[in-house]
């Protein structure tokens, strides 16, 4: 795999999550640290920057809003921008159709929130083929409580997304590791 059929997903990096009130802007620094890395060292390298955002009818994810923008912490000049509609960003955006007229076979995921909207891209694309790197550092996500009252926090889940996607749908990747490309495969 090479820069020219890899293409970096940046999703639903934007201003309506800092609208909810389980927003928590300490975990912001560290997170747009990683995520602008990433967006840097794609760029540097010719690797398209694909920026999907997420739209609906709710409040601050309406196009209305004016949320649907990139978090001001963040410097992106996309290659493409796509708007999604369900948690896969490959289902009714567009995104499947870009990414094979490119000739892209290997997928960069990051961005909001870890265990949705990026867990579900990544299972989605590697179900239909692609190479996927998951850069859990440049993914961003709050605490949730589940149905039996069990407080999840933002480790605890990307601990639990990296384990289910690990040799299954992605490779658990570094930026440095993402953008370094997939290891090459030493013959038998």
């Amino acid at each position: 795999m090479s820069a020219s059929d890899t293409a970096l997903l940046v999703i639903d990096v934007q201003e309506s999550f800092r609208q909810l009130p389980v927003w928590r802007e300490e975990d912001l620094p560290a997170f747009a640290r990683e995520q602008q890395a990433l967006i840097d060292g794609a760029k540097a390298q010719g690797i398209p920057v694909v920026q999907i955002f997420h739209v609906d009818g709710d409040a601050a994810f309406s196009e209305d809003s004016g949320f649907v923008r990139t978090i001001a912490a963040i410097s992106i000049a996309p290659d493409v921008v796509f708007h999604k509609h369900r948690h896969s960003a490959l289902v009714g955006s567009g995104l499947d159709v870009w990414l094979t007229s490119h000739g892209i076979r290997r997928l960069i995921v990051s961005g909001i929130r870890t265990e949705q909207c990026c867990e579900t891209t990544t299972r989605h694309a590697s179900d239909v083929g692609y190479e996927v790197d998951f850069v859990s550092a440049a993914t961003l996500t709050h605490e949730i409580v589940d149905a039996a009252g069990r407080r999840w926090s933002p480790a605890e889940l990307k601990a639990r997304t990296e384990a289910v996607l690990s040799g299954r749908f992605a490779r658990i990747a570094t930026v440095a590791e993402a953008l370094a490309g997939r290891p090459e495969r030493k013959a038998a």
